[in-house]
């Protein structure tokens, strides 16, 4: 089995995740500050990356021993053919080219964060949903729960998981650049010369969670505050620790309280009221 491991940051790997599957990878490993890919054979890849050789094993059934359940607050992650016992929210993921396994301290804080502030009847947008896990989290916890992603293969293997969990989401292919503004419909405005398309996202929102980088929370922090009504809350992970001033500089310029942050390794997560 030929190995090609890739060495970077959240946002990186989160990228070139799917484009590994697209070119052939039957399996991906992920590992504090890289990823390992398993092709049956060597290929020109157009990453920055370097080849491993592993002993000829079943490496699947060494990758499904060594991928543990997950726990996260009420919640516990587990592959398919895990068995659990305990009392923990199950949620159960296949991992695939869609980042979030529960396996990552970004996506582990998240949990626990929706754990805290999720009521029943929310309304709830998971935005960069990928494997769906966090828009799964909120459904189990009463919301109503909308999941959405730039990348279009990961919305079939999302809506899968949700099947597989039993808990009613919306997934669809789209971005925050294409959102909805609550706040425009009250603002007087010329008759447009044609139609409008129906917006993507229609809020307003009672909470937003965000499993992005910094410099995409910067770019958005108008555009989240545009996603509520009166008030909401917002949870924003993703963060690496050197970067969090440049976030925080930009949601308290928006308009957004910080309520309440969580750190794990060099990752953090900020949770936010609109105000």
């Amino acid at each position: 089995m030929h190995v090609f491991r890739l060495r970077g940051n959240f946002e990186t790997l989160d990228i070139y995740s799917a484009a590994l599957f697209e070119l052939g990878a039957r399996g991906l490993e992920e590992k504090p500050g890289e990823v390992w890919a398993y092709f049956p054979e060597r290929l020109e890849l157009p990453f920055p990356g370097e080849w491993l050789e592993l002993p000829d094993t079943d490496w699947l059934e060494a990758y499904k021993r060594d991928l543990k359940p997950v726990r996260a607050g009420p919640f516990v992650v587990l592959a398919p053919w895990h068995t659990w016992e305990g009392p923990e929210k199950r949620i159960v993921i296949e991992p695939g080219m869609a980042f979030g396994t529960g396996h990552h301290e970004t996506t582990r804080m998240a949990l626990e964060t929706l754990a805290e502030r999720v009521e029943p009847g929310m309304r709830v947008l998971d935005l960069g949903t990928g494997s769906g896990i966090l828009a799964i989290g909120a459904a189990l916890l009463g919301a109503e729960a909308l999941g959405i992603d730039i990348d279009p293969a990961v919305i079939p293997q999302a809506r899968e998981n949700a099947r597989r969990n039993q808990v009613k989401v919306q997934f669809q292919v789209g971005s925050l650049d294409e959102a909805y503004d609550p706040l425009a419909e009250t603002a007087p405005q010329a008759p447009p010369a044609q139609p409008a398309p129906t917006p993507l996202v229609q809020g307003p929102f009672d909470l937003v969670v965000a499993n992005l980088y910094a410099e995409l929370h910067t770019y958005f922090a108008q555009k989240y505050r545009e996603l509520f009504g009166i008030c909401g809350t917002l949870i924003l992970t993703g963060i690496l620790a050197e970067r969090e001033a440049l976030v925080r500089s930009a949601l308290e310029a928006s308009g957004f309280g910080l309520l309440a942050r969580r750190q794990e390794g060099e990752w953090v997560c900020l949770t936010y009221a609109a105000r």
